[in-house]
């Protein structure tokens, strides 16, 4: 009996067509939006592996109607839609794809700095609303990154791979803060690992590359935020909750941080109305981090690689919770 998947979004075919070449039988979702919890769970009640992303809601509610599941395979590099523990313990190993988006994430974060830097979107605007006028010597003046400090929070291969674009363009100091320390990073860059007032305080650059935790929900609050310099940038290409969107507003119209560049927001997607939207320090993406036919390719074969190795050897070869597999 050839096993059916349910693959929940149109996710790019380098993935796809690997999955029909090994035989499975596959239900792709054809509309043009997320299923709702209601549909996904109803149609994955028919199916053995569930391919899935960021916007499908895979909680206790879905795991607990949909336990006869084999194997869930995540089409990102977070997974913080899903319940972990609920799906461990009822033995559902959890892929994901890992590295797949590091260069295109870290691309749209160093471009981000660099728009925030020289207000690039506002600029654009002001061409947009018939404001180009006269040469003024000292309006809306940007910065120069050269020789600035680079803090990155979370420095993992995405974060990494930024430093290096920072280091090598711009001469920047590379500091960072981890739970662990990251040898690699601190040989090849001279980066510097510091507690995170220490990031705070001494970073002209601030940089957002860690998981959404418990302990990194909010991290970066009003109190946070005043502890920055008021010639600070903050970028966050990670998830949204780790920082606070009031209190972001907040430090950029009192002038607490001079920018912020954003690839998340809390929540996604974004209302048309909110103020960052039309503020001179403010750059906003709608979430395009991995949104290069590389990055994207990538994922999809990584994710369909989850699973068909897993029915093939038992091995996941990018798994979150390794435990539920047999020895």
């Amino acid at each position: 009996m050839k096993k059916k998947i349910l693959v929940s979004r149109k996710y790019p075919e380098a993935g796809i067509s690997l999955l029909r070449e090994q035989g499975f039988d596959l239900t792709l979702w054809e509309k043009d939006r997320p299923m709702t919890p209601i549909e996904l769970a109803d149609l994955a009640k028919d199916h053995q592996a569930l391919v899935c992303t960021l916007t499908d809601r895979i909680d206790r509610d879905f795991l607990e109607k949909c336990p006869h599941l084999d194997i869930i395979s995540q089409f990102a590099v977070g997974y913080d839609n899903i319940d972990i523990a609920v799906a461990t313990r009822l033995g559902i190993p959890v892929g994901y794809t890992p590295g797949a988006m590091t260069e295109a994430t870290a691309d749209i974060a160093f471009g981000l700095m660099i728009a925030v830097a020289r207000k690039m979107f506002f600029m654009h605007k002001t061409i947009m609303a018939g404001q180009w006028g006269y040469f003024n010597p000292t309006g809306h003046l940007g910065m120069e990154l050269t020789a600035k400090t680079l803090g990155i929070f979370g420095l993992g291969r995405i974060g990494f791979s930024l430093a290096k674009r920072c280091k090598a363009a711009y001469g920047m100091k590379i500091l960072y803060h981890n739970r662990t320390r990251n040898t690699a990073a601190e040989q090849a860059l001279g980066a510097v690992r510091v507690e995170f007032d220490k990031l705070l305080v001494q970073s002209d650059i601030l940089s957002v590359h860690c998981a959404l935790t418990p302990e990194t929900k909010q991290i970066f609050n009003e109190t946070a935020f005043r502890k920055m310099k008021p010639s600070a940038i903050f970028i966050n290409t990670a998830r949204g909750p780790i920082h606070h969107e009031g209190d972001l507003i907040q430090a950029l119209g009192q002038g607490h941080i001079w920018g912020a560049g954003l690839d998340v927001t809390d929540p996604e997607p974004m209302k048309p109305d909110n103020p960052l939207l039309s503020m001179e320090n403010a750059c906003v993406l709608p979430h395009v981090g991995s949104a290069t036919m590389e990055a994207r390719n990538r994922m999809s074969v990584l994710a369909a690689m989850n699973i068909i190795q897993f029915y093939n050897t038992g091995k996941v070869p990018h798994i979150v919770n390794p435990e539920v597999l047999k020895p």
